[in-house]
């Protein structure tokens, strides 16, 4: 990026993965002091644990895969272009071998990360 640009580009799929409750995760504009929102390109496993956060709201749109979100014990299934908002204070899990954008308001805070 130019310094004195107007805009930044990012190519979510060249950035280091990091793992997460829900798999893995490339995290773009994820500098608060610098983005009001944060950009993800997730990467489901079978293994996602439910978890919620106090403070994020999280915009999920389904890229690839099918399968289903658990949203406070409820099932909602999932298929390319379903987006779902889910608010502060939802639990949530996503089940499926998937491929997600994930749009997080503010921007991702790992400390926002809770588990029952």
């Amino acid at each position: 990026m130019t310094p004195t640009a107007n805009y930044e580009v990012v190519q979510l799929d060249t950035l280091d993965p990091t793992r997460c409750p829900c798999g893995w995760s490339r995290r773009a504009f994820a500098d608060p002091a610098e983005s009001k929102a944060s950009v993800h390109l997730v990467e489901i496993l079978e293994d996602a644990r439910t978890h919620y956060h106090k403070t994020l709201t999280e915009t999920y749109i389904v890229l690839e895969g099918e399968g289903y979100l658990e949203l406070d014990g409820e099932r909602i299934p999932l298929q390319p272009l379903t987006t779902v908002k889910i608010h502060p204070g939802c639990r949530h899990r996503a089940v499926g071998k998937l491929k997600v954008l994930n749009i997080v308001l503010p921007v991702f805070d790992p400390e926002d990360e809770w588990f029952d």
